[in-house]
Parts: structure tokens; C-alpha cells; sequence
């Protein structure tokens, strides 16, 4: 009972014990031995996932960051394939190839609605087990929050943090977070402001979001505790699209990000919170950009359907059509018999590492029934575009436009706005006004210049300074080994808390 009565006094908002904030002040040996009990009962782990860090943009403009590497051990992860962020984070939480958990890319083809999607939210659509989900059930207890990490709607976590605009009936769109449970969307938005969408994706993508986000992340520890904490900070795969890592926009954008880094770092450890950094893979310098639904387009592969003025795809018409996600791309093909055909189109195109297909899906862990019967894996400086019209006079209207669902693949264009704008920012802000006014506003501000992209991902890093890496100084879980897959993130979660 003594017990008990002291921990409600002590931590009566959190729930747990502070040890180092009120250590000093506790000189009772019956609460000194409660808070010792306290302590070999509970873990709590931080897993800050800083998208886009390798071994090589560690240094003089990270100090935060360098200086928890070198007090800490680290290994190198081998990414899956494709090594993009849904796949990646998948694999880390379920510690399963795509071929098991079935997340074989951002985004891919829906047979049977005969739709490409991108960018889902349903937990539903990772298959496997999760870490907390295996964790729970040897204790009950354990808890889990989950910040702006993926596929984070309806998930099991006790903590879910995602980005979720609001669609009303007259076209608009409303930027705001969806979160489990609904009053601590409130809670944040009340003490933080409303997220900084602007700031997550677009043009406009900048260090305002991985801030809030962290921010999020401390608020959430400070009221609930949880046991597991899975923060995203996507920073640095912004600037590492859009220029070269040597450049002194991704060094001001490399001291950004490790102040946010260093700050959590510092608040985690203060709460006896012990932490990991992670990163989901690293980006490649590119120079050249490939058309595969051009290239199977004038081949007579794909059909497109005339709207308006424009083309849209129309997959389920096409023979064959392809779904481009970065430095990977899924090719679904109606008809087997033209698989050889298609295989040997691209092996003369130049510009693929690989061109898979049956067991090569297999010997790459992506032979799932979600995959194309196709998948091309570009030469580390090449990426593919999703573009499938031949005259940009035909292009659909969202192609200028910041639309992530309504594409039938990745497109970084999107970070950028059209150099034949003079003043991009004056346009958006009339276009913003003309919306709040309640008109239809077409806010078509990004171009169709896919060669200002200056950097991709997906395709297997080629050297070890360029992959991503785990970091931490919880000696119990060090696996010793310089080089481990990127699944086994999984396996140092659960031996952390076991």
C-alpha cells in the first residue's frame, strides 16, 4: 500500500517514475527501495527514425549526432527491396521480407479495383505481426506510441500520430492529424498549433514539421508514458531530393535536423528513457530520369483514356503499365506471353541495374502477389518517372499539382515549384485568399521538369557510407556484427524488452 501511495504522489500525471528529477530529493530507504523496483520493472525506449542518415553525412554539421555515435556502437542495416519508406518501416516492425509482410512498395497496383494507390494509411495492409503487438502479449502492460511513423490508422499501437486532411463535399481539402485516442489530437494541436502540413511535403517541405513532430513526441512521453516511442523526423529526405549531399543547402539543412535530434537525445535520457536512431535508407546522387510507361506506351503497351483535355492512365485497359516509386518500379502485365518482350525492352534501355521477374523476385524477398510481374531496379543514378503522356499539353491536371493519392506513382517534382513562376509564393498566397473566399482554386504551381531532381532511393546502396544505420549506446542489444539486415531492427526491439 506504501507502495502504491508513493507512486500516485510521485507521479500522479505520468504514471512513472522520474528517477534523476527526484532522486536527490528522496531520502526514505522504503521509497528508495520502491523506486528501485520501479526502475527493473519498466523499460522505455525511444526508436528516432532520421530518414536519409548515413555514415557520410555524419560530422562537423551534426555535433548532436556525432557525438551520440561515437559514445555509442552502431551498425549498418541493409535495406530490403525496395528501400523506401513504407517497405523499410514495415520491415523494421515486423522484422519480415516484403514477400511476408507484404508492403512492396509506397504504393501499388489494386488488382481488383483496377486502381493504382499510393500513400495508404491502414495498418490492415501490413500482414505479420508487429514488435509492440508480440511484446503485448507478454505483458499486458506494455505500450506503445507510434509518431507519424506509416500505416498508422486503425493500427494496434495505444498512441497513433498521422497526417490526416479532411475532404469536405464542395473539393476542399483541410490539413490536420488523425490520432488514437481523438482527445490527444486536441491536447497537441492545443499546446503546438495546428501541424505544419506546408512544411511536410511540397515545395515548401522544411524542418517546421519534423520539429512539431518531436515536440509531439515529448508531449506524448510527458502525459502518457508510453514504453515503446516510434518518432518519425523525415527531414533530410527533403533537401537529399533535391540537392547534392555536398551542397551547402543540405549542410544548413544537416545542422536543422541534428538540433532536433540533440534535443531529444537530451530529453529522452533526462526521463531514463533509453534511445536508438534508425533510418529507412540512403539516398543516391542522380543525373538521369527513365519513362517506363513511355517506354511501354510507344511500344503499345499502354492505353490511356482521353478526359477533358487530358490523358489519364487507364490500367485496366492496359496490355502492360508500370508503377514507379523512386528507383524501383512494379510492371503489371495483362498477358504473360509478353513478359519476355517487355524484359527485353528494358534490358536494352540502358539504364537498369536489374530487371526481375519470377525467381528473382523471389532471391530479392519481393515475390509477393502485391508485386508486378516486372520489377526494375534502377542503376544508382537514375530514377522513374510515373509520366505516361508523350505531349505535356496532354498531361492530366493534377500532374501540376501537389496531389500524392490521385498519381499513379511517386513523383519528387513535387518539392519543387515551377521556374517559369516568377513569384511562386505572391500565387500561392492568391490562390490561398481566392479559396478561403470560398472559390474553386486550381493551384497548379509544380512543374513537368523531372530533371531537377538531385537525388533518389529504393535501388540497394552500393558502399557502406551510404547506407542507413542503427545507433545506440544499449550495450545489451549491441549485435556486435558492423553489417545487419534491416529486419532485425525487429529482433533488438523485442531483446531489449525481453
Amino acid at each position: 500500500m506504501l507502495f502504491s501511495f508513493r507512486c500516485d504522489v510521485l507521479y500522479k500525471k505520468n504514471n512513472m517514475l522520474r528517477y534523476k528529477k527526484y532522486g536527490a530529493k528522496l531520502s526514505n530507504p522504503i521509497i528508495n527501495i520502491a523506486k528501485r523496483i520501479r526502475f527493473f520493472q519498466m523499460k522505455y525506449l525511444a526508436v528516432l527514425n532520421v530518414v536519409g542518415l548515413t555514415p557520410r553525412l555524419i560530422g562537423k554539421h551534426t555535433p548532436n549526432i556525432e557525438r551520440f555515435f561515437k559514445s555509442s556502437w552502431s551498425s549498418s542495416l541493409i535495406e530490403p527491396f525496395p528501400a523506401v519508406t513504407c517497405t523499410s518501416q514495415s520491415t523494421m516492425l515486423t522484422g519480415l521480407d516484403p514477400s511476408e509482410h507484404g508492403i512492396v512498395g509506397n504504393g501499388w497496383y489494386f488488382k481488383d479495383l483496377a486502381e493504382v494507390g499510393f500513400w495508404k494509411q491502414s495498418n490492415g495492409l501490413v500482414e505479420g505481426a508487429k514488435v509492440w503487438e508480440v511484446l503485448k502479449e507478454v505483458d499486458p502492460k506494455f505500450t506503445c506510441a507510434k509518431i507519424f511513423w506509416w500505416y498508422n490508422m486503425y493500427s494496434s499501437a495505444d498512441y497513433s500520430v498521422t497526417p490526416r486532411p479532411h475532404y469536405p463535399a464542395d473539393g476542399r481539402k483541410i490539413f490536420d492529424i488523425y490520432t488514437y485516442p481523438e482527445v490527444m489530437g486536441n491536447q497537441l494541436k492545443s499546446s503546438l498549433g495546428n501541424f505544419p502540413f506546408m512544411n511536410f511535403w511540397g515545395p515548401k517541405a522544411g524542418i517546421e514539421s519534423s520539429e512539431w513532430i518531436a515536440q509531439s513526441a515529448k508531449q506524448i512521453f510527458e502525459n502518457y508514458s508510453p514504453n515503446l516511442n516510434l518518432v518519425y523526423l523525415p527531414h533530410l529526405d527533403y533537401c537529399l531530393q533535391k540537392f547534392a549531399h555536398d551542397s551547402q543547402d543540405v549542410s544548413k539543412e544537416l545542422e536543422a535536423i541534428d538540433k532536433v535530434v540533440g534535443d531529444l537525445i537530451n530529453f529522452y535520457k533526462s526521463n531514463n528513457v533509453d534511445v536508438m536512431i534508425v533510418s529507412e535508407y540512403g539516398l543516391n546522387e542522380v543525373d538521369t530520369v527513365v519513362h517506363p510507361n513511355r517506354i511501354l506506351r510507344e511500344n503499345g503497351f499502354v492505353k490511356v483514356r482521353k478526359s477533358l483535355s487530358w490523358e489519364l492512365l487507364d490500367c485496366g485497359a492496359c496490355d502492360a503499365f508500370a508503377v514507379s516509386d523512386h528507383q524501383i518500379c512494379h510492371i503489371y502485365v495483362k498477358n504473360k506471353i509478353d513478359i519476355p518482350r517487355i524484359i527485353e525492352l528494358f534490358e536494352k534501355e540502358g539504364n537498369q541495374k536489374r530487371v526481375l521477374h519470377g525467381d528473382q523476385l523471389r532471391e530479392y524477398g519481393l515475390n509477393h502477389k502485391r508485386s508486378g510481374d516486372i520489377v526494375l531496379m534502377a542503376n544508382s543514378n537514375a530514377w522513374y518517372s510515373y509520366y505516361y503522356w508523350l505531349d505535356d499539353k496532354r498531361a492530366p491536371d493534377f500532374a501540376r499539382c501537389i496531389d500524392i493519392h490521385r498519381k499513379p506513382g511517386y513523383d519528387p517534382v513535387e518539392l519543387f515549384f515551377d521556374p517559369a513562376i516568377k513569384f511562386p509564393m505572391m500565387k500561392i498566397l492568391w490562390k490561398l485568399l481566392k479559396k478561403k473566399l470560398g472559390f474553386r482554386v486550381y493551384m497548379d504551381f509544380i512543374p513537368l521538369t523531372p530533371d531537377l531532381v538531385r537525388g533518389s532511393h529504393g535501388a540497394p546502396s552500393e558502399t557502406g557510407e551510404n547506407r542507413p544505420l542503427v545507433i545506440s549506446d544499449i550495450e545489451s542489444i549491441n549485435p556486435v556484427e558492423k553489417s545487419i539486415p534491416m529486419k532485425s531492427i525487429y529482433s533488438l526491439i523485442k531483446k531489449y524488452f525481453d
